[in-house]
């Protein structure tokens, strides 16, 4: 078995790296404690390297990572990455954005927490002056108070799920997604950005782009209430800093909770000079739980990749995804894998691919289908095929590409389909996303089934007669495999199982299960 291997450049939480040293197909590389010139020298021969911001990804790196299909940048920054030079060689940079969330949530809840109450003054005042003067600290409640909440994505809509909690009423502004999405959970939704501007308290979480970069600035300042407090736990340069130093000073804005800057480290920033801002030096990431889930899914994503099944997070993909709804990336992801699959369930060539979709995310069909090209087309072109050369890898291989939006009547809100003709037959396989981004793969060559498209999969049409399941855990059972789910679904011709299975399954054992009397076909593949 031909290994893949991943360099660790930087230093990442030990969780991560055991599953990189315990998955058998990874060649894996600690490089984190050797000099970034010799690193250079080990990077030559790493299929993904898994790097923070100690190493920069820049033309020096790029040049010596001759065989890099993908980088994966631990946490949720990449500046240190030279993004346009790695579109340009065909590597696609990652990064892992969620594995901090509930850690700045947290953060943001106590900024706004001590703004109101004052806390690290009171504190110092006690601790460091030896005063005891409660009559200096008089602050406010939460309760009661009206919250704005700008972006509402996996940070902003658990802030306002917190602050519901402490009864404060909570009004969002996101143009980019539905606005069912707050109303559910009972938060307010507006499109006029001047509703967030009348709150008492307003807490900033998008991206930092042109859109987003000054969105707070003096004339916006100017329509707040006068004692309003601001929080930015998410990004320097969304607040203009300058129009906040100076309606700090005036007392328009009563306090601010900052843990972001424009330029970092900000040592001397004269916000630090302010008796009315907290403070903290980029601390959103920064707990243990949040370091081991960066680490954990960096390995996971850099193993993913190194495979070809999918690419998480991608950063310079044919579409921004910053500028489509949070509830499409889970359908992307999905479409990639029902075509890695199919595609290695049927491994013969492949002469067509077909992306069909019913609900809102047929709006994104040109995109799923370039998805669904770089999943299928993995398995039989290898580490080459990625988002950049999918589609003109494709074209010289005389693969066409369909995309068709279909009615609406399945009864799931939103449903895709990836169907792939090979030169054996057709293979379907539709999918959907439930509630929590949980995906599900609910149909297979027209047999109805719900399966997570995650793990060792055997696939195993057979005829629908008594014995079958206990002939198959028989044979598994003497190969030593131990079986985690067993999918069955019954149809006109036959029936087809699903069996998700702990370990690698050979060719060998595969001969023995379509040996059984009442097999049809038996196909593995791993996700």
């Amino acid at each position: 078995m031909s290994k893949h291997t991943i360099v660790v450049c930087d230093h990442i939480h030990e969780d991560g790296l055991d599953i990189l040293k315990n998955t058998e197909d990874i060649n894996y590389v600690y490089a984190a404690n050797i000099d970034k010139t010799a690193l250079l020298d080990v990077i030559k021969d790493a299929d993904i390297a898994i790097t923070r911001s100690s190493t920069d990804v820049d033309e020096k790196f790029l040049n010596a990572a001759v065989n890099l299909k993908a980088i994966i940048r631990a946490g949720v920054g990449y500046d240190n990455v030279d993004m346009e030079g790695c579109s340009k060689r065909g590597i696609i940079a990652m990064n892992v954005p969620t594995a901090n969330t509930i850690a700045a949530v947290e953060l943001t809840m106590a900024h706004m927490l001590s703004c109101m109450r004052k806390f690290p003054y009171a504190h110092n005042q006690l601790k460091q002056d030896r005063i005891w003067k409660r009559e200096d600290w008089y602050g406010n409640e939460l309760f009661g108070k009206k919250l704005g909440v700008i972006g509402f994505g996996n940070i902003g809509h658990r802030v306002a799920l917190r602050a519901k909690s402490f009864e404060m009423d909570v009004v969002t502004f996101d143009p980019y997604i539905p606005s069912t999405k707050a109303t559910d959970l009972g938060i307010e939704y507006t499109t006029n950005f001047d509703d967030i501007l009348s709150c008492d308290i307003i807490t900033i979480h998008t991206p930092k782009n042109k859109e987003t970069l000054d969105i707070i600035g003096e004339k916006e300042i100017a329509k707040m209430k006068d004692g309003v407090i601001l929080i930015n736990c998410a990004r320097g340069g969304l607040y203009n800093e300058e129009a906040l130093l100076n309606n700090l000073k005036s007392g328009k804005i009563a306090m601010a909770g900052i843990d972001v800057f424009k330029k970092e480290p900000a040592i001397n920033h004269p916000l630090l000079d302010l008796d009315n801002v907290t403070v903290t030096a980029h601390l959103g990431a920064n707990t243990k739980e949040s370091q081991k889930k960066i680490a954990v899914q960096a390995a996971q994503n850099a193993i993913e990749s190194a495979r070809g099944i999918a690419y998480p997070n991608a950063l310079n993909l044919p579409i921004d995804e910053s500028k489509i709804p949070s509830f499409v990336k889970p359908y992307i992801e999905l479409t990639q894998k029902m075509a890695f699959l199919s595609a290695q369930s049927d491994k013969s060539a492949i002469r067509s691919i077909s992306v069909q979709a019913e609900g809102k995310i047929a709006e994104y069909l040109d995109s799923l289908t370039t998805f669904a090209a770089v999943g299928s087309l993995s398995v039989s072109g290898g580490e080459d095929v990625n988002y950049v050369n999918a589609k003109f890898w494709a074209e010289e291989k005389g693969i066409t590409f369909d995309t068709a939006e279909i009615s609406h009547n399945s009864g799931y809100n939103n449903k895709v389909t990836v169907k792939i003709t090979t030169e054996k037959g057709v293979n379907t396989i539709s999918g959907t996303v439930f509630n929590d981004n949980m995906q599900r793969i609910v149909d297979i060559n027209h047999f109805a089934l719900d399966i997570e498209p995650k793990g060792n999969m055997i696939f195993l049409r057979n005829s629908d007669v008594p014995g079958v399941i206990g002939e198959v855990g028989k044979v598994l059972g003497n190969e030593g495999i131990n079986i985690a789910d067993f999918r069955l679904s019954r149809g006109k011709n036959g029936a087809l199982a699903v069996i998700l299975v702990d370990s690698t399954i050979n060719s060998d054992i595969l001969s023995k299960l379509a040996n059984l009397e009442a097999a049809i076909s038996v196909s593995y593949a791993e996700i």
